[in-house]
């Protein structure tokens, strides 16, 4: 049975820092465009506008750990037996799996 949940390979916590790292930009840069616009005077804005540049900062260097070790990981057996196939799918011509 194949595992569940949301660190079942490499790829998909590759795929999970990727995708935290494009939100983390994307809310560093509104914090940045509401600074710059607005200059709120609240005491708590100083936290509030680093925190996603710091998350930002953070989730790249887990990504970039991530992907190397994804790089760095031995190939996948179904996928180099699809590559040999010459099918670019992940199942054999006769089989029937999740395509």
């Amino acid at each position: 049975m194949a595992e569940t949940g949301p660190f079942r390979s490499p790829a998909s916590a590759v795929q999970i820092a990727a995708r935290l790292l494009c939100w983390s930009l994307a809310a560093a840069m509104i914090t940045a465009a509401v600074d710059a616009s607005l200059g709120p005077r609240a005491g708590w804005w100083g936290v509030a506008w680093l925190l996603p540049w710091w998350l930002f900062g953070a989730t790249a260097l887990a990504w970039t750990v991530l992907r190397a070790r994804e790089k760095t990981a031995p190939p996948d057996p179904a996928r180099l037996r699809a590559e040999r196939l010459g099918t670019g799918r992940l199942t054999a011509p006769g089989c029937r799996g999740r395509e």
